[in-house]
């Protein structure tokens, strides 16, 4: 059992109480953010005149083999170390000699941990932004070809006012624009570099740590070593980040769970997106969609469970802290799964555009806009919404829509009924007039759309 800390000790720790420390079973995923953090280290000692120059190259370059042998898989990470610190340290001693004893002068394992930590992050902030910009395209163009394919849209779960299709997709695209946006403040708030801050009050040795901060890529070091070490702020708002992009996606896969249903039939899952039944031969399950929303609490519970282990730790670094990684890459790996497999589902979906028409028009989504027409000619608004409130009363008991009525029933309901009522109420009237800012007329929507355009190509050219 390797330990980088046994001269204070006369016993071997016990195996089980070992076992139960280790954390290189999972922190090996950090391997190449430790190479890359000491690596910085070592050239910036190298500059304070703490190594010499032979000093810091022959780590340098032990510390290169070393991760490029773990990447051709002719190194495997071995378990009798207690993380991926002492693996790493262990194998360069075993390697350059001496010279590797020197790597670790000023710096701890809370601030080497920290860095790591705050490293992988980081890059994982870029790659589940990078695929949030994938999803969006896939929904840019749903949205450009169904621009007037209505739909009704849903109060309630009950059918509300007609919409289009592109107008219910651009909602997503909001919901998945935020969550980009929560990102991009993620990074920049944990852009900061906490090496240099040792255990929790920094050291004696002359590290220059804007240097440090600089080589690494990081805005600048943080500003108090026992924070430094201690936050793990940046892995909350990351899992607070991708439970809410698990909930959009999640309630996004409610609906196309719905809409593929027999009831609605609104969309059919592509053959490589669905799953059938082991007695069932008709069944073709949305599966894809079920575990995304299944999926959603498993990564809800890791925030709940990171929030809970720091709720309670006193400053500055305590052992509990290192149940920030298990169930963090966990959530990591799921929301990248996740958004991959939604992403490739969605682009592969067909829409059943006669369905959905014909579900608006026959919900009674155009009722407020019949009201609207009475309220034209003159009849007070209460007074309308009554009367509209019989004729689809009128309409349940027919078996129609509205608009399936000829002009002599809606004159026995009203007589401010008038031929021109068919072309006030018919879906695409309804749909076309809503031209306000937001709203699902066409000429409104090719706006949204090209602001949408706009915005990605932006993202493309930063």
């Amino acid at each position: 059992m390797a330990q980088l800390w046994g001269g204070r000790f006369t016993k071997d720790t016990k195996e089980e109480v070992f076992l139960f420390n280790e954390s290189l079973s999972f922190d090996k995923r950090l391997f190449e953010q430790d190479i890359e953090g000491s690596i910085a280290h070592v050239v910036m000692l190298e500059k304070q005149h703490v190594l010499t120059l032979e000093e810091k190259d022959a780590i340098v370059k032990g510390l290169t083999q070393i991760k490029e042998e773990v990447n051709n898989s002719t190194l495997q990470i071995r378990g009798e170390y207690e993380d991926i610190h002492s693996f790493i340290e262990a194998l360069l001693i075993e390697k350059i000699g001496d010279a590797g004893k020197k790597m670790h002068t000023g710096r701890s394992r809370n601030d080497q941990v920290a860095l790591d930590m705050r490293l992988y992050i980081r890059e994982q902030v870029i790659v589940v932004d990078e695929e949030l910009r994938e999803l969006l395209k896939v929904l840019l163009r749903i949205m450009e070809e169904n621009i007037r394919t209505y739909m009704p849209g849903f109060t309630h779960m009950q059918k509300a006012q007609p919409i289009t299709l592109a107008h219910h997709i651009g909602a997503y695209f909001e919901m998945f624009k935020r969550d980009r946006s929560r990102l991009d403040d993620i990074y920049k708030r944990m852009n900061y570099c906490p090496l240099g801050s040792g255990a929790l009050a920094g050291t004696t040795y002359p590290l220059d740590r804007e240097y440090t901060a600089s080589l690494l890529g990081f805005e600048g070091p943080t500003l108090n070593s026992m924070d430094s070490v201690s936050d793990r702020d940046y892995c909350i708002e990351f899992l607070a980040a991708l439970s809410t992009i698990m909930m959009h996606l999640s309630r996004f896969c409610e609906e196309i769970i719905i809409w593929n249903s027999n009831e609605y039939g609104f969309v059919e899952m592509d053959d490589a997106y669905s799953t059938g039944s082991s007695i069932m031969p008709q069944k073709k399950n949305p599966d894809i969609a079920e575990l995304v929303r299944g999926k959603t609490g498993r990564v809800y519970g890791a925030l709940i469970s990171m929030l809970t282990t720091m709720k309670g730790i006193p400053l500055a670094y305590n052992k509990d802290m290192q149940e920030d990684k298990e169930m963090t890459f966990d959530a990591i790996d799921t929301v990248k799964d996740c958004i991959l497999l939604f992403t490739g589902m969605a682009d592969t979906m067909k829409f059943n555009s006669s369905k959905m028409e014909a579900s608006a028009r026959l919900g009674f989504t155009n009722a407020t806009d019949a009201a609207d027409y009475l309220v034209k000619k003159g009849m007070p608004f209460r007074d309308a919404h009554s009367v509209i409130g019989r004729l689809v009363l009128y309409c349940i008991e027919k078996n129609c829509a509205i608009d399936d009525l000829s002009i002599e029933e809606l004159k026995e309901i009203s007589d401010v009924f008038e031929a021109d009522v068919f072309d006030a109420i018919s879906l695409k009237t309804c749909v076309e007039k809503r031209l306000t800012t937001g709203a699902p007329g066409p000429e409104q929507m090719k706006d949204v759309i090209e602001v949408y355009h706009k915005y990605l190509k932006k993202e493309e050219e930063s």
